[in-house]
């Protein structure tokens, strides 16, 4: 979908340093997902925070980093990958995967993000879905929103049965992704590369695979993906 729509799809390593996964993306030394309770770093360099810190990606946002530094704008593309954090629950696995998007130009807008990202949901889960954008904070986007799907599980946040929905935790919503349009401390790690923050802009967002694949085929628990249970892999054989 994302080829059609002009994205081109670039790929990049999994093990990272804290330069690119966190301070070219504008993440502060005090934001806690650079704590060891967030983040599974591999051989920090003299502490966590030095910026040759080895660590597995939390996302894979460290690749428009690298593909940017790599080639001028217009810049569309899509980062397909593996990202790590130390998660466990019905909606979070420690390995999962994601789709990184960014675009930029001379005058890509919040509108372009919000069509393009429409585009996407409805493509994926069918039109009969809610889509809502809230106000977020992330430090690589400026503004930055959440994208919400409507409940594949459940009614409103409530099961068949009237209890409350263990997959939404009766929210009536799924996260399902980050976006925002880039932030220009983010261009001013490339600015030698052509990305003036003063001529360019344009926006960027994470799609979790897993969750998509949660919403369009009605699976309760994320882990369930991983159990290597033949009788549920054998749904979607």
């Amino acid at each position: 979908m994302f080829i059609g729509l002009g994205f081109s799809v670039v790929e990049g390593p999994e093990v990272e340093t804290a330069y690119y996964n966190f301070d070219a993306l504008n993440t502060p030394v005090t934001h806690p997902s650079r704590l060891m309770t967030d983040t599974f770093y591999l051989k920090p360099a003299g502490d966590i925070f030095d910026p040759g810190a080895l660590l597995l990606r939390v996302h894979t946002s460290p690749v428009q980093v690298r593909a940017m530094e790599r080639q001028p704008p217009p810049l569309y593309v899509v980062v397909p990958g593996r990202a790590y954090r130390p998660d466990a629950d019905a909606t979070h696995t420690p390995q999962f995967h994601q789709v990184e998007g960014l675009a930029v130009d001379c005058d890509v807008t919040l509108a372009d993000l919000r069509g393009t990202l429409q585009t996407f949901v409805r493509a994926i889960v069918g039109e009969d879905r809610r889509v809502r954008l809230r106000p977020h904070s992330f430090p690589f986007t400026e503004p930055s929103v959440e994208v919400d799907v409507s409940c594949s599980w459940c009614v409103e946040g409530r099961t068949r049965d009237g209890g409350r929905c263990p997959l939404c935790k009766g929210s009536g919503w799924i996260e399902i992704l980050g976006a925002g349009m880039v932030d220009p401390n983010v261009f001013e790690h490339v600015r030698d590369r052509g990305y003036d923050p003063e001529k360019v802009q344009g926006f960027a967002f994470g799609i979790g695979v897993e969750r998509i694949a949660m919403l369009k085929h009605g699976v309760p628990d994320l882990r369930m993906l991983y159990d290597n249970d033949v009788r549920f892999l054998e749904q979607f054989g």
